[in-house]
C-alpha cells in the first residue's frame, strides 16, 4: 500500500467517499484510495463527520486522531491519522478489508 504516506504530522489516507450509500461500508482499494460509502448525505459537513467515525470504528483509532487535510468539499478526500505509523495503518486496514 505504497498509495499511504507517512509525514512528519502523521499518516495521510487517500479515501474516495460516495455519500449517499445504502449502508456504511469500505468498498475496497480504488485508483489508488480507499472507497468508503457512507449514507449521510455531502450537506454542511455531515459526510466528512460520518467518514471520520466510520473510519474511527471500522480501524479502532480514537476520532481525536482524525481529520480532513484536504478535499472536504469533493469525493477525494485526504484523511490525516496523527499518533500512528504507517505499518500499523496498513495492518488494520488490512483487517477491516477482509
Amino acid at each position: 500500500m505504497d498509495w499511504i504516506r507517512e509525514t512528519a504530522k502523521g499518516v495521510v489516507l487517500p479515501v474516495r467517499a460516495v455519500p449517499r450509500a445504502s449502508r456504511n461500508e469500505i468498498q475496497g482499494i480504488h485508483d489508488a484510495a480507499l472507497k468508503v460509502r457512507l449514507q449521510a448525505p455531502p450537506v454542511e459537513g455531515k459526510a466528512n463527520a460520518a467518514l471520520i467515525r466510520f473510519l474511527s470504528d471500522a480501524l479502532d483509532i480514537p476520532r481525536s486522531q482524525l481529520s480532513i487535510a484536504s478535499g472536504e468539499t469533493g469525493r477525494n478526500k485526504a484523511v490525516l491519522i496523527t499518533g500512528i505509523k504507517k505499518t500499523e495503518l496498513v495492518r488494520k486496514l488490512t483487517e477491516a478489508l477482509a
